[in-house]
């Protein structure tokens, strides 16, 4: 269980995040200056140089985005000129992939943070360049939503690069994608021209994750631990039956794989923010926005809460709640995660994207009642840590930025160092992104600074 620091503010961490942001700037500088991109993308590193490995294009955003959020911190323009010219190159391609779930990756990351820079009035205002941010991200959000599996008249989801039967626990953050394209007036056209509303889409999915891939100590199954998350679900499509939990990234379907969780709960909590910023009367056809907003809160809660109790007193998770070489190491939720244990690997990149999630959970309650202090300070505890040694890479001459970070542990994908029995050592595109992107968010709440979203905050 994590050991909450009571009474950590975000102000506590602003040295750990002017460091984390001081160690970025080279990294970012000398990937973007060393990367091939006839390569492919950058995934994770192997001896710490980051390679390309992985089943589709998914982290060209995470890359550029990083550029972005290091301009954001720092006003350093030749990161901006990076983030803006290498969108403009790359991404495009990205803006029309019918075959991914990860728009809210790749697309909100570098076409989204420059429409939330230039909103800001961070960066100069160009009309033409506003129009172009707004198309792309209108195109993006109608694409993801495409890529959809109806089950019924309420419930669909948009579907894993696994096929039509498969929902990802992860896909849940690319509802960004749909949030940004509708909050922009954007609307999906299909057959007949049949205007589909993303925010439907958007809220249909959220519920089907809700119901098959989390589980709430309902009795679903006897493995039915409230908080619990599946990586996978599948489904019969031709009767819109649900079939099995699955996995494809975590030990067994019946274990949680803790970076999906880590999704789950950043998911479900900015969705949460979202969500609260509309009008009540989009909520109409929907049972009420109190209804709606109710079900994202439990859901959001019930997973923080499994993630609370469930990893290390540091906040830092091994890579599944069920790998078999947890048995081999004792007591291991009473003692900080050991990144250099000879069992099972930690995940930190999990860490960095649950940390975020925790603190959004805890603004949003903090918001109406100020019954957020514990979600919060538990964000903010793992945040402290996963920004310091041995997480946080100094080391010039390691491309990664937060290391024990692990990408496939059932493939055997990760790099193991000589002389060690597991992954450990390593970085990975998405840690290091969702790190930059965690420190943001905290060093603007420390300044009184504008909250970071990732959708346009008009009021």
């Amino acid at each position: 269980m994590i050991r909450i620091t009571e009474g950590l503010s975000p102000r506590d961490l602003k040295s750990q995040v002017e460091r984390l942001f001081f160690v970025s700037e080279h990294k970012i500088a000398e990937l973007n200056a060393k990367w091939d991109a006839r390569n492919g993308s950058p995934v994770y590193t192997r001896a710490g140089i980051y390679t390309s490995r992985g089943w589709t294009d998914w982290t060209k955003g995470f890359q550029i985005g990083m550029a972005l959020l290091q301009y954001d911190f720092s006003d350093d323009s030749p990161f901006l000129d990076t983030g803006r010219s290498q969108t403009i190159e790359h991404m495009p391609v990205h803006l029309t992939n019918l075959g991914v779930h990860d728009h809210g990756f790749n697309i909100v990351s570098t076409y989204g943070n420059l429409l939330r820079l230039m909103s800001e009035g961070r960066v100069k205002y160009d009309n033409r360049e506003e129009d172009l941010y707004k198309v792309s991200l209108k195109v993006s959000g109608a694409v993801q939503a495409s890529r959809w599996t109806q089950l019924n008249a309420e419930l669909g989801y948009i579907y894993s690069f696994n096929g039509p039967h498969s929902l990802f626990a992860d896909t849940i953050r690319s509802l960004r994608s749909l949030a940004m394209a509708y909050q922009l007036g954007h609307v999906l056209m299909v057959e007949q021209d049949r205007r589909v509303s993303l925010l439907e889409r958007l809220l249909q999915h959220a519920e089907t994750t809700a119901r098959y891939i989390i589980y709430f100590g309902e009795g679903r199954d006897i493995y039915d631990t409230p908080g619990r998350v599946a990586h996978e679900a599948i489904f019969n499509v031709d009767s819109g039956t649900f079939r099995c939990p699955s996995s494809q990234q975590g030990y067994s379907p019946f274990s949680t794989w803790t970076r999906g969780l880590a999704w789950i709960i950043l998911g479900y909590a900015e969705e949460l923010e979202f969500l609260g910023h509309l009008d009540e009367s989009v909520f109409e056809q929907y049972g009420g926005k109190k209804k709606t907003l109710d079900r994202f809160l439990n859901t959001a809660q019930t997973v923080a809460e499994f993630y609370i109790q469930n990893t290390p007193l540091d906040g830092i998770p091994y890579w599944d709640t069920g790998a078999p070489g947890l048995s081999q190491m004792g007591d291991y939720l009473s003692r900080p995660a050991d990144p250099f244990n000879e069992y099972e690997p930690v995940d930190s990149s999990a860490a960095v994207i649950a940390a975020q999630g925790l603190i959004r959970l805890g603004n949003y309650l903090n918001s109406f009642d100020g019954s957020g202090k514990r979600y919060l300070e538990a964000g903010l505890t793992i945040s402290l840590n996963v920004f310091s040694e041995p997480y946080l890479s100094a080391d010039p001459n390691h491309q990664g930025l937060i290391l024990h970070s692990v990408y496939h542990r059932p493939n055997g994908w990760d790099y193991v160092q000589s002389g060690r029995k597991i992954p450990s050592g390593e970085a990975s595109m998405w840690g290091d992104y969702h790190a930059l992107e965690l420190g943001l968010m905290i060093h603007r709440m420390a300044e009184g600074k504008p909250y970071l979203a990732f959708f346009l905050n008009t009021r």
